[in-house]
C-alpha cells in the first residue's frame, strides 16, 4: 500500500473482492485480515474515499483530497447533487443522526424517508442513501467498516487517526501535486494521462502541477520507444534488466485499470465484459490477464464455486506469442489462487482447456 497508495473497490465477487487481489497478484498467499485490519482497526492506515473510483486510500493523502470534499455540491454525482440541492433539511437530519448515533447502515435511517421519496432512477437508491454518499463526499462523514460489503457510516474524527484529521488543510496545488506524485511513484513511467487517471483528475488541473513537479525533479520527461506520448520518470525509477515473475491480475488492478495504458505498456487489448449481453462477449465475464515475465499472455475467466469448493475456468485464451510454458505456469498460478481462497479443486469448463494454452499462439 506504501506503493500503491490506493486499491479500488468493486462489489463483484464472483471470486474474490476486488480490493484483496492486488495483494496477492504482487505476494502471493497471504492473510486477507491483514488488509481489514490496516483498513478498520485502529491505528488505520487506509481510509475509503473517491481515489480512482471508490478506493482504500493511504490515509496520510486524506488531506490532499479535502479539495474533492470541498467541490462535492458541484462536483458530486447527480443524485447527490440533487439531493444537496432540493433537500438539505434530509441531509442535515442525516447528519445528525449519525452524529448521534453512528456508525450506520444506510437502512437505520430509512424512517426519515418521505412520501415524496422515490426510487429506480439510480440504481434505487434511496435518498438518505444519496444523503449519505453525498456526505461521505463531501468528507462530512466516512466509512466505520463494511459488513458483507455494506458502509457503515460515522464521523471522521471518530474513525480516522488523529494525526490525519489534524493535519493541516493544503493548498489546491500542494494537494494536487501530492497524489500526482504518489501516482508517479505507484506508476515508475506514465503520461500526463495516465498520472491524471490514478487519482481522476481533471486535465486543467493536472498540466500545472505536472509542469511543477518536472521543474522540481520528481519527475522527468522521457521518451518511450513505441509511445506517441509524452512520459514521466519517476525520480529514483530502478530500471531491471528483466522481469521473472508470474501473476494473475484482476481486472481492476492499478497496473490495467487503465485500459489505454494496458495496451501503450503490453500491447494488451482488455475491456472489461461485465455489463456487456452473455452471447457478446469475446472472452468471458471476469477476466484475468496472466502476466509472465514482463509480458501478459493469457486470459482466463474466473468463477469461485464456493458450495462446490472449487475454481472454475469458464474459458481460458492465449495471446499471440504465448511461450509453450505458459499452459504450465498458469496452472501453478491458479493452483495458488484456490488454495488461497480455500477452493480445493480446479475445474476447466467443456470450452475451455489447459492444453489450448501450451504451445505459442
Amino acid at each position: 500500500m506504501r506503493r500503491l497508495r490506493v486499491i479500488q473497490l468493486d462489489s463483484v465477487n464472483v471470486l474474490e473482492r476486488a480490493h484483496y487481489l492486488p495483494a496477492f497478484s504482487r505476494l502471493g498467499p497471504y492473510e486477507r485480515s491483514l488488509l481489514d485490519r490496516l483498513a478498520h482497526r485502529a491505528p488505520r492506515t487506509l481510509f475509503e474515499y473517491w481515489g480512482h473510483e471508490a478506493s482504500l486510500i493511504d490515509v496520510r493523502l486524506q488531506p490532499s483530497l479535502r479539495w474533492r470534499m470541498a467541490r462535492a455540491r458541484d462536483e458530486a454525482w447527480g443524485g447527490m447533487r440533487r439531493i444537496a440541492h432540493e433537500r438539505p433539511e434530509l441531509v442535515a437530519a442525516v447528519r445528525d443522526e449519525v452524529r448521534e448515533r453512528g456508525p450506520l447502515r444506510a437502512a437505520d435511517l430509512a424512517h426519515h424517508e418521505g412520501r415524496e421519496h422515490v426510487r429506480g432512477d439510480w440504481w434505487s437508491w434511496s435518498d438518505v442513501k444519496r444523503s449519505l454518499e453525498y456526505l461521505f463526499w463531501a468528507g462530512e462523514i466516512t466509512s466505520a467498516r463494511r459488513v458483507h460489503f455494506e458502509r457503515r457510516y460515522d464521523l471522521p474524527e471518530r474513525v480516522l487517526p488523529r494525526a490525519a484529521i489534524e493535519a493541516p488543510t493544503p493548498d489546491l496545488a500542494d494537494a494536487q501535486r501530492t497524489l500526482l506524485a504518489a501516482a508517479a511513484d505507484a506508476l515508475g513511467v506514465a503520461t500526463a494521462a495516465d498520472l491524471r487517471d490514478y487519482f481522476r483528475i481533471s486535465a486543467a488541473d493536472a498540466a500545472p502541477r505536472i509542469a511543477e513537479l518536472v521543474e522540481s525533479g520528481a519527475i522527468t520527461p522521457v521518451r518511450v520507444e513505441g509511445w506517441r506520448q509524452q512520459a514521466f520518470l519517476v525520480a529514483g525509477a530502478r530500471i531491471p534488466r528483466r522481469a521473472s515473475a508470474s501473476a494473475l491480475l484482476c481486472p481492476f488492478d492499478p497496473l490495467i485499470w487503465s485500459r489505454d495504458r494496458a495496451e501503450r505498456l503490453f500491447g494488451f487489448r482488455y475491456r472489461i465484459e461485465i455489463y456487456v449481453p452473455e452471447h457478446k462477449r469475446q472472452h468471458g465475464y471476469y477476466v484475468f490477464p496472466f502476466m509472465l515475465d514482463g509480458s501478459i499472455v493469457a486470459r482466463v475467466d474466473l468463477k469461485a464455486d464456493r458450495a462446490g469448493s472449487a475454481l472454475i475456468v469458464k474459458a481460458a485464451h492465449a495471446e499471440p506469442h504465448s511461450p509453450v510454458k505458459t499452459g504450465e505456469l498458469l496452472a501453478a498460478e491458479l493452483e495458488s489462487l484456490a488454495g488461497w481462497l480455500g477452493l480445493s479443486a480446479i475445474r476447466w469448463q467443456a470450452d475451455s482447456s489447459i492444453d489450448s494454452l501450451s504451445s505459442p499462439g
